[in-house]
Parts: C-alpha cells; structure tokens; sequence
C-alpha cells in the first residue's frame, strides 16, 4: 500500500509551514498629523509576513472596534511575503489608547501596537522640555571644556 497517510501529510505541510514562516512587522499611524476632536484614520501596516493567513483586530481602551473598520485585501510582495492594511475611522480624544492587534502562525503571541492620542500642546511640551534638556547639555560640555583649557592656559603661563 504506497498510499500517503492523510495525518501524515497534515504534519509534513504544518511543520513545512512553522519552518519557513516569516513573522509580520506591524507599523501603526495616522492618515494625517491633526488635532484631537478631529475626524482622522489609523492605519495598520502589517508587511512581511508568511504564510497569509491573519487576523488583524483594532481595540480602544481594551475594547475591540468593528465599526469604522476598513482592510485592504491581502497583498503579495512578490517574495512569497504578504502584507494587508486595516484601517480604522476614528475621532480621537485625550488619553485614547488605540490598540492594532495581530494574529499569525508564526508568533507565539499576538503583537500589539499602540497608538496614544495626544493633544498637540502636551506633544510641543515633550518636544520644548527635550530641547531644552539636549541645549542645557550642550552649554555644560562647552563650558567644562573651556574651564578645562582654561586651567591648562595658566599652568603652561607659570
């Protein structure tokens, strides 16, 4: 009897699949850089990936959103990689956490990316207080190498 045994096939193709699957990059952004309290999308980038089966789910808060919710159809790179978008219509406010989720064969666990909504004043305040740190450093090394090759100056004048 040289038939292949059904069960035996099933666990060649799985272990075929675990072995040479590629574990999908998630990028999570904003169609636009607008203000809160404005209508704008989320996107969800997930490329690279093998084979093509997916679940992509959007979460706010912890919980899940299937209304405003908008997938492109799975996209071969070419390389047998895959990639699919899914986007999510959303207004959002302060302290919105948006959650991209994603399911594939070749992770062990989900992969989650966030997404925080911040008021553009809180994003400028984070921007202003590392600017001024990075400056405040700057004039501190400056100023201890002056005062170093200062010392230097008098000690070869003697």
């Amino acid at each position: 009897n040289n038939r292949a045994h059904p069960q035996g096939l099933w666990v060649l193709w799985f272990s075929l699949i675990k072995i040479h699957s590629t574990s999908p990059k998630v990028h999570v952004s904003p169609t636009k850089k607008g203000t809160l309290q404005h209508h704008n999308m989320l996107v969800c980038h997930v490329t690279d990936f093998y084979p093509g089966n997916i679940k992509v789910r959007w979460f706010l808060n912890g919980q899940e959103e299937t209304a405003g919710v908008v997938a492109t159809e799975l996209i071969r790179n070419g390389d047998w990689t895959f990639q699919i978008m899914v986007m999510l219509e959303m207004t959002p406010k302060q302290g919105d956490v948006y959650t991209c989720h994603v399911e594939h064969p070749s992770l062990n666990s989900p992969v989650t990316v966030e997404w925080k909504a911040q008021s553009d004043s809180a994003r400028n305040k984070t921007l202003t207080g590392v600017g001024g740190f990075v400056l405040g450093l700057i004039f501190l090394v400056v100023g201890v190498f002056m005062h170093k090759r200062s010392k230097k100056g008098k000690k070869a004048r003697r």
